[in-house]
């Protein structure tokens, strides 16, 4: 079965997995990969105007296989 590595960056911290994990098929990596981003998306803070959160998913040949992109904007839509 092949191994794949999720790596991830918030603008401030990297995160290279060093681990993986072993899936079947390139739909069991996009469930994984939706599971962490969701996972990160829970745990985001309202105190920030804005967050963002930028994964990559590796092959055991460090090659791409695919790109991600998380981002929250709060918006204050009050007049004074």
């Amino acid at each position: 079965m092949p191994r794949y590595f999720i790596d991830l960056h918030d603008g401030a911290n990297f995160v290279k997995d060093r681990v993986g994990f072993d899936v079947p098929d390139a739909d069991a990596v996009r469930a994984r990969l939706l599971g962490v981003v969701s996972r990160y998306a829970r745990d985001m803070s309202a105190d920030e105007d804005r967050q963002d959160l930028f994964v990559i998913v590796r092959d055991e040949a460090d090659r791409i296989l695919l790109r991600a992109h998380l981002s929250l904007d709060f918006e204050s839509l009050e007049t004074a």
